[in-house]
């Protein structure tokens, strides 16, 4: 690894450190981030470097300690709440929905809540139907959140200062498979937490992904490549507020579209982008918008059985082709 080149675990613990350091308001708090160093290993060596009061080791009940962050975030904390996978984040679902996305509301503007709550996402690593499902689209449901999901090096090493900043609660999902992945770190001073991304521009198909599925979605456009079919690849990066302007202005000039999105596809988040398309760019389309989504199972434990449940590289091929008429 060269000196611009980190991987996605050692931006978020970049990240992390620098708002530790800057902020005396900043600290973390989540099942084994301090000791263990986090599950994902993000968190190692912070515990030695800024103590127990700034690295808080919880009890293993995610509605207590999250509700806990809400309390010090009303207090004037800044505090990022860690939750082990996103499927132990429906124990802090009443926390989340109806105290930190509402209060705002609630109470007629008067109180805030800056809240930061990080989860692991996705499947890939054989952890079965508990431990590696894709539920951004159910958060992204919800008024009252931000709701991000950096995919580059880049952006999980800037965007968690800009969630820090923002006065209402933003939720980050860090895509298991990308923890190891390695990537340049660009030389900017942030990322805002609005705005989707063109990855790689294309004139003949667009690739619409977030998260995991970005490596994906950029190996895809390899092999279309080499069919003479430039596909352009959008992360969109924020799930909460969605940036319809690029999504539209890249299907606009490629006329076709394929959503790719680690959810289920019934009420997904690719359900949603595929209406707002449909809604604001029907007559600029020249085939229906595609999806390409994971099966309708719990995610399964076998790696034959989870690599068929999940979006790939050849079936995102395919849906490119379907909707250029060359499938």
């Amino acid at each position: 690894m060269n000196a611009a080149t980190l991987t996605y675990r050692e931006a978020m613990r970049q990240a992390l450190r620098q708002a530790l350091a800057d902020d005396p308001r900043v600290f973390l708090m989540g099942e084994d981030v301090g000791r263990y160093g986090g599950c994902y290993a993000v968190s190692k060596g912070l515990l030695e470097e800024f103590g127990q009061e700034r690295i808080r080791d919880t009890p293993l009940s995610e509605s207590a300690f999250t509700g806990a962050g809400i309390g010090a975030a009303l207090g004037g904390m800044r505090p990022i709440v860690e939750i082990m996978t996103v499927n132990f984040s429906l124990l802090a679902l009443d926390q989340i929905l109806n105290n930190a996305a509402t209060l705002r509301h609630m109470s007629g503007g008067q109180v805030s809540v800056p809240l930061v709550i990080r989860m692991a996402t996705g499947a890939g690593r054989q952890l079965a139907a508990q431990h590696s499902h894709s539920l951004e689209g159910w958060y992204a449901h919800i008024p009252g959140l931000k709701v991000v999901a950096p995919a580059t090096v880049t952006d999980a090493r800037h965007m968690l200062a800009a969630a820090l900043a923002d006065p209402d609660p933003v939720i980050v999902f860090e895509h298991v498979m990308l923890y190891n992945a390695e990537g340049p770190l660009d030389a900017v001073e942030s990322v805002p937490l609005t705005g989707a991304a063109v990855r790689r521009p294309g004139k003949d198909v667009t690739l619409i992904t977030y998260g995991g599925s970005l490596p994906k979605a950029l190996a895809a456009t390899e092999q279309l490549a080499a069919d003479g079919i430039a596909a352009e690849v959008i992360d969109l990066r924020c799930l909460r507020p969605l940036d319809d302007a690029t999504l539209m202005a890249s299907v606009g000039k490629t006329r076709r579209a394929v959503i790719v999105d680690e959810g289920w596809r019934s009420g997904s988040l690719a359900a949603e982008i595929s209406a707002r398309i449909v809604e604001q760019a029907f007559y600029d389309l020249d085939a229906p918008p595609a999806r390409v989504c994971s099966a309708e199972v719990p995610i399964p434990y076998p790696k034959h059985l989870e690599d068929a449940a999940l979006p790939q590289v050849d079936g995102i091929v395919a849906a490119a082709r379907g909707v250029l008429g060359r499938g």
